[in-house]
């Protein structure tokens, strides 16, 4: 057990620092050149003037070095002083963060709730339960999110005047109204893949001989759907969610930006805009590192809800 403790951790680390050289390594090759934007524009830019920012901003190295010294600051928690707004990049990271983190528990608590009772309500009923829910699954999966950003706007925005269309709001009620239309829009195609894996990992703990058995024992239905199928279906399910949250944390960028909420994906976008890389860096790893911790914990819960699996990695 502790082998493997290590053995995960040692691995979280080194596709941490993989990642990180491929974000700095992208953001260096991306086009433009950020001394020039530094130095206050191509208006009356001078040859020295450009070496002397070169120089100032270590950005005359190679790109082994400057990444070397990318990667000591960001351990010591210096991510480094945005080039747009001269204020530290953790702070300006930090303040929009938390817009972003009640986004996407929004949209979490959207689709695992919707999305699993929905597969539920197809596995156990079948018929014209079955047909719908694959049909409407099928239809939002097949939306776009922004296209369904714009629809919803349009609708429960504009036309019924339902809830606000931009900004995060101020208070619980008054958060809680301005995300529901991004939250929904980002929770409608994860909802239809939750719904379809739920359905199938209900029908395969469905039949398995055990279920047979208790069925045939006279055990109730319901007590059947909850203990012996429901909860050998929470494997595949608990892995799936925990997946779809973890790429939505990377994923906001275009609901937010169409909704102008002030979150890190609309960072994000600015900072590529306006050549702002020590945030662009920054804003990248920290959507990188949060991807990489969700899917590291779901694989780690996998075992405690499904010992099959403990057994199996044992096996291996």
């Amino acid at each position: 057990m502790l082998r493997s403790l290590v053995r995960r951790i040692a691995g979280l680390f080194a596709t941490l620092l993989a990642a990180s050289f491929v974000i700095f390594a992208a953001v260096y090759a991306a086009p433009g050149d950020p001394a020039v934007f530094l130095a206050g524009g191509r208006d009356k830019l001078t040859p020295e003037k450009l070496l002397a920012v070169r120089e100032q901003y270590h950005l005359d190295e190679p790109l082994v070095v400057q990444y070397g010294r990318w990667l000591w600051d960001c351990v010591h928690t210096d991510l480094g002083r945005s080039f747009k707004y001269g204020d530290q990049v953790a702070d300006l990271v930090a303040a929009r963060l938390p817009a972003t983190l009640e986004l996407v528990g929004y949209a979490t608590v959207l689709f695992v709730l919707f999305g699993v009772g929905a597969g539920v309500l197809a596995a156990v009923r079948r018929g014209w339960a079955d047909s719908a829910v694959v049909g409407l699954t099928t239809l939002a999966a097949s939306v776009p999110s922004f296209v369904a950003a714009i629809a919803l706007v349009s609708v429960f925005g504009v036309r019924l005047g339902w809830f606000p269309v931009t900004g995060g709001g101020e208070g619980l009620g008054d958060t809680v109204r301005h995300l529901t239309l991004p939250a929904v829009s980002m929770a409608l195609g994860a909802l239809a893949i939750i719904s379809r894996v739920t359905r199938q990992a209900m029908l395969d703990a469905q039949a398995a001989d055990h279920v047979e058995v208790a069925r045939a024992s006279g055990v109730p239905e319901r007590d059947i759907v909850l203990r012996h199928v429901l909860r050998n279906a929470l494997g595949p399910i608990v892995t799936m969610c925990g997946l779809v949250t973890a790429g939505m944390l990377a994923g906001t960028v275009v609901i937010e930006t169409a909704f102008g909420i002030s979150g890190i994906g609309s960072l994000l976008v600015g900072a590529i805009n306006t050549h702002d890389f020590p945030v662009a860096q920054a804003v990248l790893l920290l959507m990188v590192t949060g991807y990489i911790l969700v899917t590291t914990l779901v694989d780690l819960v996998h075992p405690l809800l499904d010992p099959r699996v403990t057994v199996a990695r044992s096996a291996a």
